[in-house]
């Protein structure tokens, strides 16, 4: 019981967590707030917004603190923030948007497939993802697992740790940078280890990894799912073996995140002799926002006492344009305002100098009293292009559901929205390496689509002409991310295509030749 013995000894994350568990979330999160206000009234930003003033509003009413906060400072989308503050960080500049210099910025395009963002990471968020990822270890504990698991070794599938520095800063994965500071005690775990986890080179790390699999006792995986089943058919291949638990017998859990892994998880399981325990995480570039509490729950825990502090915009035409754009008079709600199973965009005020951020993600709660959410989908990732709203949550259940039907691997898909003469067309895009009809998958997709999303079905009888399929080795979709310098690591293919993309991605396939259906 190693690792847990090590977390129960430090105490803390026991009280953490506990306090969560007995404390109301809006108590919880009024004292983040308060602590992060504190923290930065002295900054750029603080100053320009005075948080001086919203801090003596914590003394009034349940709803004055909110309402002096909401009135002082607007909301950001990642383009506004930085063009007005990060940069200044990212220019050397120190107290922008939180107290000292930003020592390390993350790059991520997101799953819009945008290009690179910087987001700055501070020394108080890679602590607080650190504990939060200790709290999900020790949840661990509910699993029906022996103690011997806990003294398994942990694969981390994540960026390079050596990162380009870049005048005053460090930049890489966010993986690549907490990776780089993991505590003393943990590097007894943590594989690939030190040497390898510094390789820049994608293709060169994974080479590096299933060269050393003998080596190696695993117990728990951490990545996302393509790239994670992309290593192990690797590993499989080259040490000729039917199962990855033929090298790993020990293996019992993948932690995973970033897209569903629900599309994934046939063709996964191919790969295993017996099934694993799956733990979700909601782990951002901006912060480690939520995780799996429970082995038989699909939702995850919303992090209420960890350094961020969350605003809740109902996911309605009333707040959000066609392009999934916020509009200026949208509603923002606390925690103790929201409602269970209605969608929402989420807004993070956070310790690394984020201010009532946009992310892009949209959550549903499950449970308001226990703050457990999924994930539905995000606000630039849909698909409306006559009114059929179609969410990214409709489009992973589809896969799912056509997956179990036709017995099928679906490794990835996208969707583009095209003319067809004077109406609407959605192209799905197919990655399997599995023998399909191409028309039966195209009726399976449309029916399940109808089933799940009634406006989706209302536009197929008028406005939504057609639903048009082509289907190509997943391997083709592997390559177009390589070309875009979005290999491995936390990249993932972007379920819907627009613009400027959807032509790049159209281009790259007539570049290979690969003829659309």
């Amino acid at each position: 019981m190693a690792i847990l013995g090590t977390l129960l000894k430090k105490g803390i994350m026991v009280r953490e967590s506990l306090e969560q568990l007995y404390t109301s979330p809006l108590d919880l999160q009024k004292q983040e707030l308060r602590n992060l206000l504190i923290h930065c009234q002295s900054t750029q930003f603080g100053e320009a917004h005075a948080f001086d003033e919203i801090l003596t509003s914590f003394k009034g009413d349940k709803d004055q603190f909110y309402q002096s906060f909401k009135s002082q400072v607007p909301v950001f989308d990642y383009e506004k923030i930085f063009e007005e503050w990060w940069c200044l960080a990212k220019e050397g500049q120190k107290d922008v948007c939180y107290p000292g210099k930003i020592k390390y910025f993350a790059l991520s395009s997101g799953t819009s497939g945008a290009p690179s963002k910087y987001i700055p990471i501070t020394r108080d968020m890679v602590k607080s993802i650190r504990k939060t990822s200790m709290r999900q270890i020790l949840t661990m504990s509910k699993y029906d697992l022996p103690g011997s698991l806990f003294s398994k070794g942990i694969l981390m599938l994540g960026g390079s740790t050596d990162l380009k520095k870049s005048g005053h800063y460090f930049e890489g994965d966010l993986s690549g940078i907490t990776a780089a500071q993991i505590p003393f005690w943990f590097q007894h775990f943590y594989k690939p280890g030190k040497r390898i986890a510094k390789t820049k080179n994608w293709n060169d790390k994974l080479e590096e990894i299933v060269k050393k699999a003998p080596d190696w006792d695993i117990g728990i995986i951490v990545g996302v799912p393509a790239w994670l089943q992309i290593m192990m058919e690797k590993i499989i291949e080259q040490h000729q073996l039917k199962t990855i638990h033929d090298i790993w017998p020990n293996l019992q859990i993948f932690v995973h995140g970033g897209v569903s892994f629900e599309p994934y998880k046939r063709g996964f399981e191919r790969l295993l002799a017996r099934r694993l325990h799956y733990m979700e995480t909601y782990l951002a570039s901006e912060g480690f926002i939520a995780f799996q509490a429970y082995p038989n729950r699909k939702s995850m825990r919303l992090v209420l006492n960890n350094g961020i502090f969350y605003e809740f915009v109902p996911f309605t035409e009333r707040n959000f344009d066609e392009e999934g754009k916020m509009k200026p008079d949208a509603e923002t709600l606390k925690i103790d305002e929201v409602q269970e199973n209605k969608e929402y965009a989420l807004l993070i005020t956070t310790n690394a100098g984020a201010w009532r951020y946009m992310i892009g993600d949209v959550i549903k709660f499950t449970s308001v009293e226990e703050s457990e959410i999924v994930i539905t989908g995000r606000t630039k990732l849909f698909m409306s292009l006559c009114g059929e709203h179609l969410s990214l949550d409709n489009m992973n259940k589809a896969i799912e559901l056509v997956e179990d039907e036709m017995k099928i691997d679906i490794r990835e898909f996208t969707i583009l929205g095209e003319r067809a003469d004077s109406l609407f067309a959605h192209h799905w895009y197919i990655g399997t390496d599995d023998s399909v009809d191409e028309n039966q998958l195209k009726e399976r997709i449309d029916y399940h689509l109808m089933s799940l999303n009634d406006d989706y079905k209302v536009e197929r009888s008028s406005a939504l002409k057609e639903l048009r399929i082509s289907v190509f080795p997943s391997n083709v979709f592997y390559q177009w991310m390589e070309s875009q310098g979005k290999v491995g690591s936390q990249n993932k293919f972007p379920r819907v295509l627009k613009k400027e993309k959807a032509q790049l991605w159209k281009n790259f396939l007539a570049e290979q030749n690969l003829q659309a259906s």
